[in-house]
């Protein structure tokens, strides 16, 4: 045992240790202990890698992992790289991972590098994506929907790669802001349509793959790019390969329907490429003067500005329907923020309001016993060539002669073609059970949305049946149905004309938007499910003899300028009864195992399932989803009247802004409409005046307040 002096000659001899070296000890203790304590991660970085596991259905392989807190910095989580408490990469790739990959990426303000790539990750990419990444790889997964705008956001991004996914539909105009991008694969997915514009900014761009896909139109966007590596092979490209593209060093373009022959000369005032530089010199060799190299070229521009007259007359649509098939027709609505509109947008919104509503008015004069909607209608243009009602043969077996029958208008087929670029894919608006919808746009900038009913649907009573469809929907009149303004019926075609709703779908703004759309407050959804519980009221209590929808979902519930419902397919129901396949998953009432089964109580059951979509932002029928949760209803309604549950089942995009008594009194409407036998659901006008009283005490308004109805800010005042 050492002796008391010789502990103090130790004790000393520590006291005696050099100044320099007791600084420099000191310095390593406090950097050893400043590290220490900055281990623990930043909390919202936390909470977007809680709901990532909980989304991949918590994966064993993810050492450290945790559905709820954690220190992924301090605790060395597999894949997480951090500095200082902030995550900066997630690399996951090749793990063998499933579900999806959370909806709170958004939070991840500091990571720079985002792998997910060859895994089994399925349904859309999430809208929220952490927004400063400089890679992106979601390659060799099971993604599908569209590319989401919110890249549009992502201004540091140099390499983005998505192939080998399921993704389809249109790429948005979403690259003008992305002048960092060097590499870019969207390869071997189904993505289709004209390349947007906005490529036209990828002004780093050096490698662009796009091989097996389905896009059209021509490549000239990528004409000016600095492109070394260049894959566009196998798909549905035209017209021709631009010359500065065919200097490229690796470049595969098999399996388009290029062009054949010489390419036309670049447009008037354009900058001459490279092809006509070198055709100059070879001009300049053979002797030809310049005069005579200008007739030619003049005479050429003459002759193939009449062809492309005559052809363009015959056969394609005005250029403002080419224009307008750029941009993507399946596009949400966009609320935007008081703050993000310019100045003069309320002025011109109010002027455009204003001029729909006079040409509205206008078209209810021409057309007699047409009443005014309302809601925002686009009616029939004046250009278009209308049958006489009164002469027309299958007219005569509408039934005209009962009072509340209602004018409509017969439109010819040749109109109806002119006006959908011969019912062009990029004018499709949807595909349902009995039919397609297109967009028809008029030269004066109208527009009208045409079904085309499958024929096959009429078994061979297409005339007289179809008259008797016609003559119903015309007496279906409520602010909150889609109006039928026009039908057309030739060359054995059956279709119906529409208001068209540029908002597109209740679908659409909660499952389809992007990073780049404001979600729905919660005030907004209360209106939505009030006006659409007064069509639904309206048609089995008020129209005679009532009608049973059968088809009541959010991707039949419209939304116009003011985010004000109106239900579609009303009138409709007969055909339902021919179909033998499920109406939709997660809407059909239980005791529905066939169309014809369908009732008053049945549609409740569906309405329900809509009030829940709305509650909790969720797919009626979610694949993605672990087993127990894939059905909506049967996951829900056990916790509609659980409080601390309730408050797990709110749709995050609502980011906690709602009134928790409004909330609790929603999901008591929702529970009721959902009861498994149809005798114990309300009658909805029960559900009506509940959703009234929800709304008068919340000081709610039951008409949209324009664009303002959508933004965030609405639900602070209780």
């Amino acid at each position: 045992m050492p002796s008391i002096d010789s502990f103090k000659y130790h004790t000393y001899s520590f006291v005696r240790i050099p100044s320099p070296w007791a600084l420099l000890y000191c310095l390593v203790l406090c950097s050893v202990t400043a590290n220490f304590v900055q281990s623990k991660t930043d909390s919202s970085d936390v909470s977007a890698l809680n709901v990532m596991y909980t989304s991949m259905n918590s994966p064993s392989q993810l050492d450290g992992w945790k559905s709820s807190g954690g220190d992924p910095c301090g605790q060395s989580w597999k894949g997480i790289t951090c500095s200082g408490s902030k995550v900066t990469e997630i690399d996951l790739s090749d793990l063998g991972l499933s579900g999806s990959i959370g909806y709170k990426l958004s939070g991840l303000e500091s990571v720079t590098y985002f792998d997910v790539s060859k895994n089994n990750f399925n349904g859309n990419i999430p809208y929220q994506l952490p927004p400063n990444l400089k890679l992106m790889d979601l390659s060799g997964n099971e993604f599908n929907g569209n590319v989401p705008y919110s890249i549009s956001q992502m201004t540091d991004l140099k390499e983005l790669y998505l192939n080998n996914n399921q993704l389809n539909g249109q790429l948005s105009d979403m690259f003008g802001q992305l002048s960092k991008l060097t590499k870019m694969d969207l390869s071997s997915n189904s993505l289709s349509g004209d390349l947007p514009q906005s490529f036209k900014n990828l002004s780093t761009l050096s490698t662009l793959y796009l091989q097996n896909n389905k896009f059209t139109g021509s490549i000239n966007v990528l004409s000016n790019l600095p492109l070394d590596d260049l894959n566009v092979a196998n798909n549905k490209f035209t017209g021709w390969i631009p010359n500065e593209l065919k200097n490229i060093d690796n470049i595969k373009t098999g399996g388009n329907s290029w062009s054949s022959g010489p390419a036309p000369p670049p447009p008037p005032g354009t900058k001459s490429d490279t092809r006509a530089s070198q055709s100059h010199k070879e001009n300049e060799k053979s002797g030809l003067s310049g005069v005579a190299i200008a007739g030619i070229v003049l005479g050429f521009l003459i002759i193939l500005g009449i062809v492309i007259n005559l052809f363009s007359r015959r056969s394609t649509p005005p250029p403002h329907y080419i224009e307008d098939d750029m941009l993507s027709p399946r596009r949400p609505f966009t609320p935007l923020s008081s703050s993000e509109l310019p100045s003069d947008f309320h002025a011109k919104s109010h002027k455009d309001f204003r001029e729909l509503k006079s040409f509205k008015s206008s078209s209810s004069n021409r057309i007699k016993g047409l009443q005014a909607s309302p809601s925002i209608s686009l009616k029939l243009p004046s250009s278009t060539r209308l049958q006489s009602f009164s002469n027309n043969e299958f007219t005569n077996n509408l039934d005209v002669k009962t009072s509340s029958s209602v004018a409509i208008a017969s439109y010819s087929l040749a109109d109806l073609q002119t006006a959908t670029g011969n019912f062009a894919t990029g004018r499709l608006l949807g595909e349902g059970s009995i039919g397609r919808v297109y967009r028809a746009k008029y030269a004066d900038g109208r527009v009208l949305a045409v079904k085309k009913i499958d024929s096959s649907l009429f078994h061979g009573e297409r005339g007289e049946r179809f008259a008797d469809i016609v003559s119903n929907i015309s007496k279906i009149r409520h602010p909150n149905v889609t109006e039928l303004v026009g039908y057309c019926t030739e060359q054995g075609q059956n279709m119906l004309v529409y208001e068209y709703f540029r908002n597109g779908s209740l679908h659409e703004f909660l499952h389809l938007s992007d990073d780049f759309s404001k979600p729905l407050t919660w005030n907004t959804r209360v209106r939505i499910a009030l006006g659409t519980a007064h069509a639904v009221e309206y048609l089995h209590e008020v129209y005679s003899p009532s009608c049973v929808h059968k088809n009541i979902k959010s991707s039949n519930i419209l939304l116009d300028t003011e985010l004000n419902p109106c239900l579609s397919d009303c009138g409709l129901a007969t055909f339902f009864e021919r179909i033998s396949q499920n109406l939709g998953t997660g809407y059909n009432a239980p005791e529905c195992t066939k169309p014809s089964a369908y009732t008053v109580k049945s549609d409740v059951y569906s309405f329900g399932v809509v009030m829940l979509e709305l509650l909790t932002g969720r797919l009626p029928f979610d694949s993605s989803k672990p087993r127990y949760e894939q059905y909506l209803v049967r996951w829900a309604s056990p916790q509609l009247h659980d409080i601390d549950a309730l408050a797990k089942l709110v749709d995050p995009a609502l980011h906690g802004l709602y009134p928790p008594k409004s909330l609790s009194q929603f999901a008591d409407a929702v529970a009721l409409c959902v009861q498994s036998e149809p005798e114990f659901r309300p009658p909805m006008s029960e559900v009506v005046q509940i959703l009234q009283r929800l709304v008068q005490r919340s000081g709610i308004s039951q008409r949209g307040d324009g664009l303002g109805a959508s933004q965030r800010t609405d639900d602070s005042d209780y």
